[in-house]
C-alpha cells in the first residue's frame, strides 16, 4: 500500500474552539490549564480524524498556540531580549504571547515583535529577530510533549519542524542589512545547527522514524551562498540519526533541484499542485534509495481534485519508485477549512464541487488506491463520482454571465488614467481644507459584542432590517460623534454592518457563495471565511452609498467611503481554478469601478480602496512578477480612474516588505497610501525614501495587532523618523490597520494621544 501522509492541519477548530480558548485565556475568563486542555483536545481530535483518513503518518508540531514560526523561535530560546527571559530557563507559553501581541496574562508588556506574511499567503508568521552571534539552546518542550502524546493515543507520529535555512532567511535583525538574501545571516548556522542535531536526536530517541524539515525557500530564486549552505547544512543535520524528510511547497524548485541532489536526506517532498512541470527534474536527482513524496492534492485552495489528472501525472514515476512513492496534499492544510460536512447551507451541486482538509485526506486515499494494481469496486466508484461532479461544474451555468464577458472585453478601452498627481492633490487641498499632518484612521471600529449580535439576528430572521437599519446607524452616529469629539481630520463610519473587509462585499455580488463554518487562521486568533469565487462577478447593485452617505450627513467633516480592492478580494477568497486569476480580477474591478461612481454621487469626496494582499500575491519567483503585478496595478487603476480629480483616493497596505516593489506602488498612483510601521520601527519608510514616492502616505504609529496603547512621545518620535526620510507635507497621521479587533477603551486612548501626537507635530 502506498504511503500516504499529511504535511500539517488546521489547528483552530472546526468551530473555532482554539480562538475562544485563546481569547478567554488573554481576557482572565480561563486558566492556562483550561488553555492547555483545549490544545490537547484538538491534538488528538485531528490526530484520530487524520489517522482515520488512512494516512500511514500524522504530523506533530504543526499545532501552534500562535504560529509555528514562533513556536520554534521560542523552542530554539530565539527570545528578543526585551521580554526579559531569564537565562537557562524554559521559555513560559505568556513570553510566546508577549513576542505576537505585546502584552498576556503575566509578565511586563513590551513591543510586539514584527509579523509578515507567509510566502504568498494570507497567514502571517511572526518574524525572527536575529543578532550577531545569537547562541541557542531548547528552551521548550513542547514538540517531544506531543509527540509523546500522539505515541500515547496510538499514532505513528512524524514531527514537522522549520528548517535551519528557511528560519534563518525568514528572520531579521538590525545588523543583518541588504534584504533576506543577505549571506551575514549564514554565520549564524555555526550555533543553530547544533541545536537542530540535538533536537533530531532527542526525536530519534523517542522512537520516531521520520522527521519532516519543511525548507520553502527552495521555491525561491536563492543567492548562490544560500544554495550551497545547503549541503553544509544537511550534512550536520544527519548526525541527529533520524531519517528527514526534506519539504518545499509553493512554487517549482527549478534550478534549486541541483541543490537537493546528493544531499543526504531520505526523501524529498514536492509541490506538484502549483508546479507539476518540475516532476521530471526532481526524479532526476533523485537517489536509488530516497523517497519522492508527490503533493498531488491542493492544500491551497477548496476545490475537489481531478484525480485523473494527478493519477496520470504520477503513474510513471510510481512504476519507477514503487514503495519509495509517498502521496501528500502539496503543502500543510493550515489553509483550508477543516470540513464541509458542516456545510448544510450550501446547494447541493456547489458543494460537490467543493473539498476542505478533511475530504481532501479522502482524495488522498482514493489516489493512493487507484495507483495500486487492480483498483477495488469502490474506489472506481469513488473515481467515477469525482469525474461526475467535476464534468457537472465544468457544464453549470451559473459559472459564466454573458453580461459580465461583454463588459469584461470592452474594458481594454477604458481609461486608467487621472490627471497629474501635483494637480490633484491642489484641486483636492482646495475642497478639503486639511491641516498638515492630517489624522484619519483605516476604516474599522471596535466590533462590539452588540454589534455582532444585531448581525447575528437579522441575518437569522429574528431581527427585522428596520431594526437592524436603525441599531447600524445608531453605531455609525457614535463612531462619527468620538471622531468629532476626539479630532480626527478625515472620519471613516466605522463599519459596523460588516462581519468583514472581504465576505462583506462578496456577499453583495454575483458569483460568489459562503460558507457558516469555513474558518481559515490567519493570525493567532484572528479567523476568517473566505468567500468562495465559483463564477462570473458582476455587482447587483451599490454596496456602500446607503451607509456612507448617513455616515457624511452627520457631520460637515469628510467621511471616507470604504472599499476593499480588487486584488485583495481575489487574494483573500477561495478564487475559481478555471480560468486566469487575473481574468477574474478585472471582473472585480469593473464592480469596483462602478462603486467609487456612485459614490461620489452621492457626496463622497474621499474613497479608499484597500490593497494589503497586492505584495502578497507577488509571485515567488522574480521571473513571474511582471506580469503579475502589469495586471493587479492595472486592475486597481481600473477601480480608480473613474473618479474626479477633486476626489482623495486612499489605499491602505499592511505587514508587507514593498522594497522590491515600490514602483509598481508608485504606478497605482493612489493620492494617499496608508501603511505598517509601527512594528517595523518605520523601516519600511526606506523604499519610499529612496524612491523619492511623490504621494502623500501615512505610515501607521499604532500597532492594532496589539492591546497596548501606544505612549504619545512613542508616536511623536515615530512621525519624526518619517519626516526625516519624507517630506513633512506629504505625510499623514494614522493607525497601522482597521480597528475592528480591539475594545473601545483602549481605541480611544490611543486615538486621543495619537491626535495629540499630529497637534504637536503641527507647532514644533
Amino acid at each position: 500500500m502506498t504511503i500516504t501522509h499529511n504535511l500539517g492541519f488546521p489547528r483552530i477548530g472546526a468551530q473555532r474552539e482554539l480562538k475562544r480558548s485563546l481569547e478567554a485565556y488573554w481576557a482572565g475568563t480561563q486558566t492556562a490549564d483550561d488553555l492547555e486542555a483545549t490544545g490537547r483536545g484538538l491534538r488528538a481530535r485531528h490526530w484520530r480524524l487524520q489517522a482515520e483518513s488512512g494516512l500511514t503518518f500524522v504530523p506533530v508540531g504543526d499545532f501552534a498556540w500562535y504560529d509555528h514560526i514562533l513556536e520554534w523561535s521560542s523552542l530554539l530560546g530565539a527570545i528578543p531580549a526585551r521580554f526579559g527571559q531569564p537565562s537557562g530557563e524554559p521559555v513560559q507559553l505568556d513570553t510566546l504571547f508577549r513576542m505576537a501581541r505585546g502584552r498576556a496574562p503575566s509578565g511586563t508588556p513590551a513591543a510586539a515583535c514584527e509579523m509578515t506574511k507567509w510566502f504568498d499567503t494570507n497567514y502571517h508568521y511572526i518574524v525572527p529577530e536575529l543578532v550577531p552571534q545569537q547562541s541557542y539552546r531548547i528552551a521548550r518542550s513542547y514538540l517531544f510533549d506531543q509527540i509523546r502524546e500522539a505515541q500515547d493515543l496510538g499514532y505513528r507520529a512524524k514531527p514537522v519542524i522549520p528548517g535551519p535555512l528557511s528560519w534563518l532567511w525568514l528572520g531579521k535583525g538590525d545588523a543583518f542589512v541588504g534584504g533576506a538574501g543577505d549571506i551575514a545571516k549564514l554565520a549564524l548556522l555555526d550555533n543553530l545547527l547544533p541545536v537542530y542535531v540535538q533536537v533530531l536526536q532527542e526525536i530519534k530517541a523517542l522512537g520516531v522514524d521520520w522527521v519532516q524539515i519543511d525548507e520553502p525557500i527552495l521555491g525561491l530564486d536563492l543567492p548562490e551562498p544560500w544554495r550551497q549552505a545547503f549541503q553544509r547544512v544537511y550534512e550536520a543535520l544527519a548526525e541527529g540519526g533520524v531519517r528527514i524528510l526534506l519539504a518545499t511547497y509553493f512554487e517549482d524548485v527549478k534550478e534549486n533541484a541541483q541543490v537537493l541532489k546528493g544531499l543526504p536526506v531520505a526523501g524529498i517532498h514536492v509541490d506538484l499542485v502549483r508546479a507539476p512541470d518540475q516532476l521530471d527534474s526532481v526524479l532526476a536527482v533523485l537517489d536509488d534509495q530516497q523517497v519522492l513524496s508527490a503533493g498531488l492534492i491542493d492544500g491551497r485552495n477548496i476545490w475537489r481534485s481531478d484525480l485523473d489528472e494527478a493519477v496520470a501525472l504520477i503513474r510513471s514515476a510510481a512504476s519507477r519508485l514503487g514503495d519509495r512513492l509517498w502521496l501528500a496534499p502539496s503543502c500543510s492544510l493550515l489553509h483550508v477549512p477543516v470540513d464541509l460536512e458542516s456545510e448544510r447551507e450550501l446547494d447541493a451541486e456547489l458543494r460537490g464541487w467543493l473539498s476542505f482538509a478533511r475530504q481532501k485526506l479522502a482524495e488522498l486515499n482514493v489516489l493512493a488506491a487507484s495507483l495500486a494494481d487492480g483498483a477495488d469496486a469502490g474506489t472506481q466508484q469513488a473515481l467515477q463520482r469525482q469525474r461526475e461532479l467535476l464534468q457537472g461544474r465544468r457544464k453549470s451555468g451559473r459559472i459564466h454571465h454573458p453580461g459580465v464577458q461583454q463588459r469584461l472585453k470592452a474594458a481594454t478601452d477604458l481609461p486608467r488614467d487621472r490627471a497629474p498627481f501635483a494637480q490633484r492633490i491642489a484641486s483636492q487641498q482646495g475642497k478639503l481644507g486639511l491641516p498638515s499632518y492630517p489624522t484619519t484612521t483605516i476604516g474599522s471600529f471596535p466590533q462590539t459584542p452588540e454589534i455582532r449580535l444585531a448581525r447575528r439576528d437579522w441575518k437569522q430572521g429574528t431581527l427585522s432590517d428596520t431594526a437592524y437599519e436603525k441599531a447600524m446607524r445608531a453605531e455609525i452616529e457614535h463612531v462619527i460623534r468620538f471622531q468629532e469629539r476626539i479630532g480626527l481630520d478625515v472620519l471613516v463610519h466605522g463599519e459596523p454592518e460588516r462581519n468583514d473587509m472581504v465576505e462583506y462585499f462578496g456577499e453583495l455580488l454575483g458569483g460568489f457563495a459562503f460558507t457558516q463554518n469555513g474558518w481559515v487562521q490567519s493570525y493567532g486568533s484572528r479567523c476568517v471565511k473566505p468567500p468562495i469565487i465559483f463564477g462570473d462577478v458582476v455587482r447587483p447593485a451599490a454596496m456602500t452609498v446607503g451607509w456612507s452617505a448617513y455616515a457624511q450627513s452627520l457631520t460637515d467633516k469628510p467621511v471616507k467611503g470604504m472599499l476593499t480592492g480588487p486584488v485583495t478580494i481575489l487574494q483573500w477568497s477561495f478564487v475559481r481554478n478555471d480560468q486566469p486569476r487575473e481574468t477574474t480580477c478585472r471582473q472585480l474591478a469593473l464592480a469596483l469601478r462602478d462603486e467609487v461612481t456612485d459614490l461620489e454621487a452621492a457626496g463622497i469626496v474621499v474613497i479608499q480602496i484597500d490593497e494589503p494582499a497586492i505584495r502578497e500575491g507577488l509571485p515567488l519567483r522574480r521571473a513571474d512578477w511582471q506580469a503579475y503585478l502589469g495586471w493587479a496595478v492595472d486592475c486597481f487603476r481600473l477601480s480608480t480612474a473613474g473618479a474626479k480629480d477633486d476626489t482623495q483616493i486612499h489605499t491602505h497596505m499592511c505587514y508587507s516588505e514593498f522594497n522590491d516593489i515600490i514602483e509598481s506602488i508608485a504606478a497605482m498612483d493612489a493620492d494617499v497610501i496608508t501603511i505598517e510601521t509601527s512594528r517595523s520601527n518605520m523601516e519600511l519608510l526606506g523604499a519610499f525614501e529612496d524612491f523619492h514616492y511623490p504621494n502623500d502616505i501615512g505610515p501607521g504609529v499604532y500597532d492594532i495587532h496589539s492591546p497596548n496603547v501606544p505612549r504619545l512621545e512613542w508616536m511623536v518620535d515615530l512621525m519624526k523618523k518619517a519626516g526625516a526620510r519624507l517630506p513633512a507635507e506629504r505625510l499623514w497621521v494614522n493607525p497601522d490597520c482597521g480597528l475592528k479587533t480591539r475594545g473601545w477603551p483602549e481605541t480611544e486612548a490611543a486615538l486621543v494621544a495619537m491626535v495629540k501626537a499630529a497637534q504637536t507635530l503641527r507647532y514644533t
